[in-house]
């Protein structure tokens, strides 16, 4: 899900660059979100090239089919990129596919609607599904969620270090009124919080990690992860935008054990070729140009990794 407006997709020349789009070749777009780097990737494809575009937000999906309906050479499935495997093998596109993005974390039309709740800016019912037409909302979570695994959920997905303190002041809350709407959850946590970090809303690290936590994201990730790259063809390349550590440390590992031969037997019958990873790592993970920061500072958490199959 693209992490900036529609015609400002995050580390668009960074991914284009990533992505070396060949004009007949085939592409996955795993997170459509407004299509900004699915519009940029068409651009260089003739008619022979193909682009299957992922989301799993049912808006994403039906604004893609609405603007680019003219367009024969983009199909759209709305599903969760770890579902890719189904999809691939329906299409025969196993070990087929010339380059894949993923952008990962909420997209500014999810950020900017109200009603997804999503924001701790705007106050709206408290949703935070990606998918809403299937799971459970925020709000039902919270009203069920016992104290210590809702401090488990803040720790690990949010980092928030008043885990305790927000877990008990939302327990607490619950039990005058339930919690229905992002302002409710706002001032529970700004409450609960007896010091407030400096640039930094109070709110965001117990939002992050609800939000994960209904919408299952780091699971998500790493079967969507092994699910692309099995798609790839040799020269294929799996791009990976992530916007904050949790994500981009489970992207980091999963890339370097690709790229990590295997530590075998001694004395086995074995040469060094056949111990060689069949993927690379292309350069180092990428961040926003200074220009880029100042039209979009939504990017500035942004970081791209790449890697590439290579037989």
């Amino acid at each position: 899900m693209t992490g900036a407006h529609s015609h400002q997709p995050v580390l668009l020349d960074e991914v284009m660059d990533a992505l070396k789009v060949q004009p007949e070749g085939y592409y996955i777009d795993a997170t459509f979100g407004r299509g900004g780097h699915s519009a940029a990737i068409l651009e260089q494809l003739n008619e022979q090239g193909r682009l299957l575009a992922l989301d799993r937000d049912p808006r994403a999906i039906a604004y893609g089919r609405e603007h680019f309906a003219d367009e024969p050479r983009i199909e759209f499935e709305h599903i969760n990129f770890n579902q890719v495997a189904d999809v691939l093998a329906q299409r025969q596109l196993e070990s087929n596919i010339n380059g894949v993005l993923m952008d990962l974390g909420v997209s500014s039309p999810q950020l900017d609607d109200a009603g997804r709740g999503f924001s701790f800016m705007h106050n709206g019912p408290l949703d935070m599904r990606m998918d809403t037409t299937r799971g459970e909302s925020a709000s039902e979570w919270l009203a069920r969620v016992e104290l210590e695994e809702l401090v488990t959920v803040l720790k690990r997905y949010g980092e928030e270090k008043f885990a305790r303190r927000i877990a008990h002041g939302v327990i607490e809350a619950r039990q005058q009124q339930p919690i229905t709407e992002t302002a409710q959850l706002v001032n529970i946590i700004e409450q609960a919080m007896p010091v407030k970090e400096k640039h930094k809303h109070p709110a965001t690290r117990s939002f992050q990690a609800i939000r994960m936590h209904i919408n299952q994201e780091l699971q998500s990730i790493e079967t969507g992860l092994e699910a692309m790259l099995g798609a790839l063809k040799p020269g294929g390349r799996l791009a990976v935008i992530s916007f904050h550590s949790i994500e981009d440390r489970l992207v980091k590992r999963f890339m370097k054990a690709k790229v990590t031969r295997p530590v075998l037997p001694k004395n086995l019958p074995v040469f060094d070729t056949d111990e060689d990873p069949p993927y690379r790592l292309v350069g180092k993970p990428r961040t926003a140009s200074a220009q880029e920061l100042e039209n979009n500072p939504r990017s500035r958490s942004a970081r791209l990794r790449v890697l590439e199959r290579i037989r």
